[in-house]
Order: structure tokens, then sequence, then C-alpha cells
């Protein structure tokens, strides 16, 4: 194993975790002792008890999260914004550190102060954050009075979630850093950014964008200030959305991988209704709850812990 320098450090990062669980236990252990701490010992324990459950292979890895808007025109766009901004939020509140990495923005302002997405992807840097949301994706169904309706009209929204491992530490075979991508394979294509960046922005085409031509999977990056730097991000994305194709269809070689790829608009796995009642629920689990508000501001557990169970 020493000969082969990539297993041995995948091993030396395994027995690090190992060690950091066992201190963490540990460290539960000693302020169950201690009364005064006891709700914030009982809360390190059950998000113990969780992160036990996360045996899939890449449930330690930090994740990226895409947003797409679908049927249902600006409140659609708006409705992405909204799901953003919890799932933002949820990650503010768990102490995980967000980037956005690409988006297109909506061409109008929200009445609300947001600002509409037609798509965002932005990346969460957070131990097991891949396990704790890769169940949020799917679509999810906004249900209020329209914002954008003069005649307050109620109005139903959809939204696509996805979720991916970080690529970093991931590999299709022990010891494999990265996925190898033919460059026939490709198609690669440089436009202007949309988004913050400075004086780059909508000045030099700094963006890009890669097409994975067998599946027509796409990938894009807008966040750095240089061409090279954002193709390098977007090659991981799209990297890191084939290494998760080749696991959901259990094909183990990149070559025999040729299936075209369209997004999941199935039914919905989870309802937010804002009106005439305010409930939020799960289709998968029949876990709801009327804190409507509580669960767009990020409050999460509740699903996400039942999820998991």
């Amino acid at each position: 194993m020493w000969k082969n320098r990539e297993i041995a450090d995948a091993k030396i990062k395994e027995t690090g975790e190992l060690n950091d669980l066992i201190k963490r236990f540990n460290e539960t252990e000693e302020l169950l002792d201690k009364t005064e701490n006891l709700e914030l010992a009982e809360n390190k324990l059950r998000q113990l008890e969780i992160e036990r459950l996360f045996t899939g292979k890449y449930d330690k890895q930090s994740a990226i999260i895409s947003i797409y808007a679908g049927a249902g025109g600006d409140d659609a766009e708006d409705w992405a914004a909204m799901l953003f901004e919890m799932y933002s939020k949820f990650c503010e509140k768990r102490g995980w550190k967000t980037k956005v990495i690409n988006e297109s923005l909506a061409d109008f302002q929200s009445k609300t102060g947001r600002h509409p997405v037609k798509n965002v992807t932005f990346e969460i840097k957070g131990d097991y954050s891949y396990g704790y949301l890769k169940k949020e994706a799917g679509v999810h169904r906004l249900v209020r009075i329209s914002p954008f309706s003069p005649e307050k009209k109620r109005h139903t929204s959809f939204a696509l979630v996805e979720v991916l491992p970080e690529l970093s530490g991931l590999s299709t075979k022990e010891g494999e850093d990265e996925l190898k991508i033919p460059a026939e394979d490709l198609k690669i294509e440089f436009f202007r950014s949309s988004g913050p960046g400075g004086q780059n922005v909508n000045k030099v085409e700094t963006a890009v964008r890669i097409v994975h031509l067998p599946t027509g999977l796409t990938a894009a990056s807008q966040v750095e200030r240089s061409q090279v730097q954002n193709r390098e991000r977007a090659m991981k994305l799209l990297q890191a959305k084939l290494l998760k194709l080749m696991e959901d269809t259990q094909i183990k070689e990149l070559d025999k991988l040729r299936v075209k790829v369209k997004p999941e608009w199935g039914s919905q796995i989870r309802s937010y209704v804002l009106h005439p009642y305010k409930l939020v629920k799960d289709h998968r689990t029949g876990v709801e709850t009327s804190r409507a508000e509580e669960v767009l501001e990020g409050n999460l557990d509740l699903f996400i812990e039942s999820e998991v169970k």
C-alpha cells in the first residue's frame, strides 16, 4: 500500500477522520457530565448519530448545488432565488461556507427585494455537507399569492434542485484523483460573465461553459477573474456530474456512458404552501410542518434528519 502515494494518502485521511470522530464523541461525553451544557451536548450527540448513518461513498464530501427555475414564469425565477436563500441560510447556521460558481440572473428585479434567477450553481464547503443535502435533489413546488399578479391570484411555481459531491477527493478507482475525459468529447464555449467580478464583467469573455457531447451534460463557471481558472472549475464540476451519473447508471467506464441526459422534471419531492394555509410537506417521508416561514429561513433539520433516517 505504501508504494502507492495516492492510496497511502487516502488511508491517512481516513485515519484522521476516525480520530476526529472519536475526539468529538469524547467532547460530547464531557458536555453531558455538565448539566449547564445539556442542550448543547444533546445537539452535538444528535449530529454525531446522524453522521454515523452516512455510509455512502461520497457522503463525507462537500457539496455542489444547482437550482433551476421551472414552470411558472417570473414566479418560478423568484422561487429559485428563494430556494437559494433557504439553502444559504441553512449552510450559514451549520458554519459551512458557500460560494456561487455560476448564475444566470432573470432580466427583471423582484418586488420582494430578491434578484430572481433562471439558474444558480454554488459550492458548499463543510464536512458531510453532501451527505446532509443529497436527498434535497428533486422538484420543489411553491403555492402562494403571486407578488407579480395585480389581481393577487394564487400561483404555483416549480424549481429543480440538483446536488452533487465536490470532486476533490473523489475517484473512479482507488488511487485515481480525477476522471479523464477525451478532448474530442468536449465542446468548450467562452462568454462574458453576467455576475459580480470587478472590471472584467461584461468586457472580457472570462466565463466558461463545457459540454460533454456524448451525454449532453453541461457545466459552467463565471466566478473567477481569469478564463483559465473558470475552465478548471467548470471541468471539475463536469467531472463530478459524470461520476455521479456513472454511479447512478452503474456504468464503470466513461467511454460506455453514451446516454443523453435531460433534467428530471418528475413529481415534486416537497411542497411549500403559503396560501390559503401554511404547510411544508415532504412527499417521500410524509413529514410536514405549518412553520413554513421558518423552513424558508433555513430551518431544514426536521426534513433532512427524516430523509437520512
